[in-house]
């Protein structure tokens, strides 16, 4: 089982798709957003009424294979620490959306940098992902450089399904493999 924590300081649309690829790249995963204001994203659930009702058996573990979301539902997220353990106990997989500046000392953190062309991407000083937007620029700083994402790949994901074409997703797999400490 393993959690990690993405988090991408510049937000927007990769602020919101880069931890459903990390799962989608898992393919069996939770992914539990922590930022009160976050994106709405498709379903049901959300982490406030975990921690307001106290989580069901269906909530702590997978029902079949695939990619589940918890939008946050405008909780704080230090207020749902033992919600999220008991998620992280009966998933295989946790992906928590962090906001920027959140405290990840608990969890690995995995930085998303979008790049930026003209080198106006700033240089992470540990590992990084980093983004490609469409320019093909070097990553500044150590770390996994993704591919330009097709339009289509980010459009399903965002709807919540899983894309037809998987290989941006594929290429999420090299940051399960590392150690982000």
């Amino acid at each position: 089982m393993a959690t990690l924590m993405v988090q991408t300081d510049a937000g927007g649309v990769l602020g919101a798709v880069a931890p459903l690829a990390l799962a989608a790249a898992a393919g069996t995963a939770l992914v539990v957003d922590l930022e009160e204001g976050g994106p709405s994203y498709p379903g049901e659930g959300s982490l406030a009424s975990l921690v307001n009702e106290g989580p069901r058996l269906t909530d702590l573990r997978p029902e079949r294979p695939g990619v589940a979301v918890l939008r946050n539902g405008g909780v704080d997220p230090t207020r749902a620490g033992e919600v999220i353990s008991a998620l992280a106990a009966g998933w295989p997989n946790v992906v928590m959306r962090a906001p920027a500046g959140f405290d990840g000392r608990l969890h690995p953190v995995v930085p998303v940098i979008p790049l930026l062309p003209h080198g106006l991407t700033p240089a992470s000083p540990r590992r990084a992902v980093y983004q490609q937007m469409g320019w093909d620029e070097k990553a500044p700083g150590p770390g996994i450089t993704i591919p330009t994402p097709p339009r289509s790949t980010v459009a399903a994901l965002l709807a919540g399904r899983i894309p037809m074409r998987r290989k941006w997703i594929r290429s999420w797999w090299q940051v399960w493999e590392l150690p982000w400490e």
